[in-house]
Parts: C-alpha cells; sequence; structure tokens
C-alpha cells in the first residue's frame, strides 16, 4: 500500500489477514520444570495445528521432544489438557490420533506403553518408587457413556492400567505426596461441572500399590475444590470457594485451614487438566496468580506470616 485510500467502514482492504494472523501466532501451555531443564507445549497452526513438546536446557538450546507426525494431544473430557509429564528427562505424553500413551528419551523415536483399544489418558504423575504412571483413564471401548478412573500405568509392561478409584462420573488432579505413602485426587459427577462442586479424596497405598479406603478431605454438591498440591513437608494445599471466593486452605490435623482470606480467587475454572494456579518455592513461601477486581496479579506468600507480597 503506497497511498492511503478513504473507503466506506468494512470495505477498507488491508494487507493483515485472518489467515495470516493464525498461522504466525503458536499458543504456548503447560509448563513444566524438570531439574534444570524448562519444557512447555506449542500449538503450530503452520503443522497443521499440531502440539509439540519443546524443551529448553539450562543454557538456552531448544528442541523439539516428539518429532512429526506425533501431536501431544489428549482427548479426556474432549476438552484435554494434562497431555504429558516428564521426569529425569524422561517424557511422556498421549499422541492425539490413536490416543495411545507413549514414552521418549533424549532424540530417540517414541515407544508405546498403551494399547489402541479405545483408553484414553490424561493428568499424570510419575510414581518413581513403582515404577508406574499414575493418571486418569477414560474407557470408550463400550457402549453408552465413557467410563472415568483413577489408574496406574506399569512402564514396564504398558497395559491398560490398574483402577485405584472407580465410581465417580469425573476425576482430576491425581497428586502424589514427597515421600510416596500418599494420594489426593479430586472428583465430581453429573450434573455438576468442576467449577460447581468437587470432592477431595486423600488416600495411602497398600503394600501392593493398591489403595486403602479413601478420606473425604473437602468439597462437596456445592463447593468447588481446585489444584490439590503438597508442599515439600508433605502438608496437602488446595484451593476451595466454600467462602464464596476461591481461597487457598490446608488440610492438617485432620482439619481444613483457611491460610489466606482474600475476595479474590485463587483457582480457576477447570475446563482443562493441568491447570496450575500456585507452586511451592520452599516449604514455607508458595507463588500464587490470583484475580482481584478483575485483574490478574502474581503474588508470593509467606506461610509464615500469612502476609502476601505482590509482585510487579
Amino acid at each position: 500500500m503506497k497511498e492511503k485510500k478513504i473507503a466506506p467502514f468494512g470495505t477498507w482492504k488491508s494487507p493483515i489477514t485472518a489467515q495470516l494472523i493464525a498461522k504466525s501466532t503458536i499458543d504456548i501451555k503447560f509448563l513444566n520444570v524438570d531439574g534444570q531443564d524448562t519444557y512447555w507445549t506449542e500449538m503450530r497452526p503452520e503443522e497443521g495445528g499440531r502440539y509439540v513438546i519443546v524443551r529448553c536446557s539450562a543454557d538456552g538450546r531448544m528442541e523439539d521432544v516428539n518429532p512429526p507426525p506425533f501431536n501431544a494431544r489428549t482427548r479426556v473430557h474432549e476438552y484435554g489438557g494434562g497431555h504429558y509429564v516428564v521426569k529425569e528427562g524422561q517424557v511422556y505424553f498421549v499422541n492425539f490420533s490413536d490416543q495411545r500413551l507413549y514414552s521418549i528419551e533424549g532424540k530417540g523415536d517414541p515407544k508405546p506403553l498403551t494399547l489402541d483399544n479405545g483408553m484414553r489418558y490424561a493428568d499424570f504423575i510419575v510414581d518413581n518408587g513403582r515404577n508406574r504412571l499414575i493418571c486418569i483413564r477414560e474407557d470408550h471401548s463400550g457402549d453408552g457413556e465413557a467410563i472415568n478412573t483413577l489408574v496406574a500405568v506399569d512402564l514396564n509392561e504398558g497395559g491398560a492400567g490398574l483402577i485405584l478409584a472407580s465410581g465417580e462420573d469425573f476425576y482430576s488432579s491425581p497428586r502424589l505426596s514427597p515421600d510416596g505413602s500418599q494420594i489426593a485426587w479430586l472428583s465430581w459427577n453429573h450434573p455438576n461441572m468442576p467449577w460447581d462442586g468437587t470432592d477431595l479424596w486423600l488416600a495411602a497405598f497398600n503394600e501392593d500399590g493398591s489403595l486403602s479406603e479413601p478420606e473425604h478431605v473437602a468439597g462437596g454438591k456445592s463447593e468447588s475444590i481446585f489444584q490439590p498440591e503438597w508442599s515439600p513437608d508433605d502438608e496437602l494445599f488446595f484451593v476451595s470457594d466454600c467462602s464464596g471466593w476461591w481461597n487457598l486452605y490446608r488440610w492438617k490435623n485432620g482439619q481444613d485451614e483457611l491460610l489466606l482470606e482474600m475476595e479474590a480467587e485463587f483457582g480457576r475454572p477447570q475446563w482443562v487438566f493441568g491447570a496450575s494456579r500456585y507452586a511451592f518455592i520452599s516449604a514455607d513461601q508458595v507463588a500464587c496468580i490470583y484475580v482481584q477486581n478483575g485483574y490478574s496479579n502474581l503474588g508470593l506468600f509467606d506461610l509464615t506470616s500469612r502476609q502476601l507480597k505482590p509482585v510487579d
């Protein structure tokens, strides 16, 4: 365009097209840290929307983890998220086309861990002590509605997985305690969405890797629980909206303890797996994101003083 031209509203021509914008926009999601390496997922329009896991080393070198045509994306709950996990350089991810679980290390070829049998997997944690992944499994092999369960997939044998918890309509957010002795997770049932009402459960492991009788920690049909997490010293934290606001709580001595009461949201609607709004810097300091008066903020919360310091 060498000269300006005046035209009626909506009829002017621009060299900037919707196609140009879409093709040039890479969507970055699902950040993970493994030792000195940082991982994230890129949705790349120029590759047909393929999801690529990217590794960035401490010296800034970046490389793709899953080679084409592998597309790291899960269809559990249809909205997906939580499609990969990394531990000590080993990456486990779900491939979109067949919904099988794969493992890959370094620049090797992805190796399948599960069969192509109507099962979908998401929201992984690595159970190193028992050499397995714990995750959500969605069974589409039968007629009618898919069946959701919490399962453990053996890293040597693969297979469909050992069912750890079942009977609820939906599951998410399995979280293993640092010492590996306990696990927490969320569940909810029709007609609720997870921001309407969820239940937080806690259970210990039996010697055979199964779970003892689960203990109900928090939540219900009208209380939404978001992002259970374990602190470095084995305390269970979570976000609850029982006050009307999604605030931070701790499970201690068999009781729910409100840590920070604010007219602010420390949680978010759980449309996808893997959403995170807080993380432990140490046993007594938490980095968090919260929404207040319509603005998103970054803060540091000191558990000893119970003071929240905004980060500019």
